[in-house]
């Protein structure tokens, strides 16, 4: 059974506050992608301007080593648009990993954005993630809930998911 997850989706979606729920629901330890940026990526997204691949690479890398260095179950809160974003999660975490993905329109995410008052990622950068969103393929561990639903609904849907099929 799988016990290592990547809350993903866009910036918004609620991946830090499913992600602590959840982990706390299924006796995991919780850690937050944004915390493992370096300096330079939350400086370039403070003012605007989006990642690159590149600047994004040693990231995902650094979000990988977590889960290889963790033993237990983990809940990491990442973005994980790319399918080649979460193939290096994948390659660097040398343990199984599922990708959760949290869906929603543009629409109710500008909403959620436009209310954050303490997160480096302005709204102006919501076009390029959702251009650069990549929906799980069928080859990938995982599932997609939809986040038109309170938190506590979304993180029941999960929890459901993960005892009826073990990822």
């Amino acid at each position: 059974m799988i016990d290592c997850f990547v809350i993903m989706g866009v910036s918004g979606c609620g991946k830090s506050s499913i992600g602590t729920t959840l982990a706390a629901q299924i006796d995991a330890r919780f850690v937050d992608a944004d915390d493992l940026h370096p300096q330079d990526n939350i400086s370039k997204m403070a003012a605007g301007i989006a990642l690159t691949d590149a600047d994004r690479t040693p990231w995902l890398e650094t979000v990988g080593r977590a889960f290889a260095q963790t033993d237990g179950a983990l809940v990491i809160a990442c973005s994980a648009l790319k399918r080649s974003y979460r193939d290096t999660i994948r390659d660097t975490a040398t343990r199984p990993v599922a990708f959760l993905h949290l869906d929603g329109t543009q629409t109710v995410i500008a909403d959620r954005l436009g209310g954050r008052r303490d997160h480096f990622m302005p709204t102006k950068l919501l076009d390029s993630q959702f251009a650069a969103l990549e929906p799980l393929e069928s080859d990938e561990t995982g599932t997609r809930v939809k986040i038109d639903q309170t938190p506590p609904a979304i993180v029941n849907e999960l929890v459901a998911h993960l005892k009826k099929e073990p990822i």
